[in-house]
């Protein structure tokens, strides 16, 4: 694989994984981020510092951008130090947040109208999903785009795919939290359910977690929960973040998605009690509680 310029914006939890496989890949960073603290592993392995996004995308070949939220992306891409203020023409634009299908179209207009391309290409796995590099991701703009940064797509990820036009891999991501958040429920409720009947919640992942019953969130997040392990893997402001979207999404669908609003509405709880910066497996200890 051929070396590019890349320019990373967002270095936090996952970000930071993925901007330092691309380093050790043989690539060029240029890095960005709110707090330059949390970039500061990557510098100290070659990467250099901008000041703002746009500082950092004049430098390069491919834009990766991975931010909090979609005023934070609408910021990045769109403020007077931002990307689209500053990219190179023929660069292509790529952000990893999970945000707006109606922002990622916005975002790849206006890249166009610069002679840029840009696809949204947000992601599944959680940090440790990041950390190993096996990403699920999914992506939405055009395949000429896509095959241009899919070989650095394979150095984050595994599964990768292309949904369709700008905004379609928003759609799929928002897809994907809406099937996750009835999970969450699913297995903090038979936690819960198998300690109150006298079992170790522990053995029960090892019995239920390799059948029909068994799922990522079960066996990754099931056993950092009974340790009392909650810190983040996936923030939990961030996850109400993309149910507000997918609800937002589906009411403009005119669809009702029962699953979704009760897994809202139970983590607006988690979220009233000051746990907005714990991981999505707290969900776990407020059932527990409760009970």
């Amino acid at each position: 694989m051929s070396t590019h310029s890349i320019a990373f914006i967002g270095t936090g939890v996952m970000g930071r994984s993925m901007a330092g496989h691309l380093l050790k890949a043989g690539h060029t960073l240029h890095v960005h981020n709110r707090t330059q603290e949390k970039a500061q592993a990557l510098l100290e392995s070659g990467a250099t510092w901008h000041a703002t996004p746009g500082g950092a995308a004049a430098q390069a070949d491919f834009v990766f951008t991975i931010v909090g939220f979609p005023q934070d992306v609408e910021e990045t891409y769109f403020g007077p130090h931002g990307v689209l203020a500053q990219a190179r023409p023929g660069a292509v634009l790529v952000d990893m947040t999970t945000s707006s299908p109606a922002l990622a179209q916005r975002i790849a207009t206006a890249a166009a109208a610069a002679g840029c391309a840009a696809l949204d290409a947000p992601v599944s796995g959680g940090d440790i999903g990041a950390r190993e590099a096996r990403l699920v991701i999914m992506v939405g703009g055009e395949e000429t785009a896509f095959l241009r940064a899919k070989p650095l797509f394979e150095v984050m990820g595994k599964n990768i795919l292309l949904q369709g036009s700008a905004g379609a891999g928003q759609y799929c991501k928002l897809a994907n939290q809406i099937a996750i958040a009835a999970g969450m429920l699913a297995w903090c409720e038979a936690l819960v359910f198998a300690r109150h009947a006298g079992l170790d919640p522990a053995r029960v992942i090892e019995s239920i977690g390799g059948g029909a019953a068994g799922s990522w969130s079960l066996n990754n997040y099931g056993p950092r929960a009974l340790r009392g392990d909650f810190a983040a893997g996936f923030y939990v402001k961030h996850f109400l973040k993309d149910m507000r979207l997918a609800l937002e999404s589906a009411a403009a669908m005119k669809l009702d998605l029962p699953g979704l609003a009760l897994a809202k509405q139970l983590y607006d709880e988690v979220s009233a009690r000051g746990w907005d910066d714990c991981g999505t497996q707290v969900l776990f200890r407020h059932y527990a509680e409760r009970a």
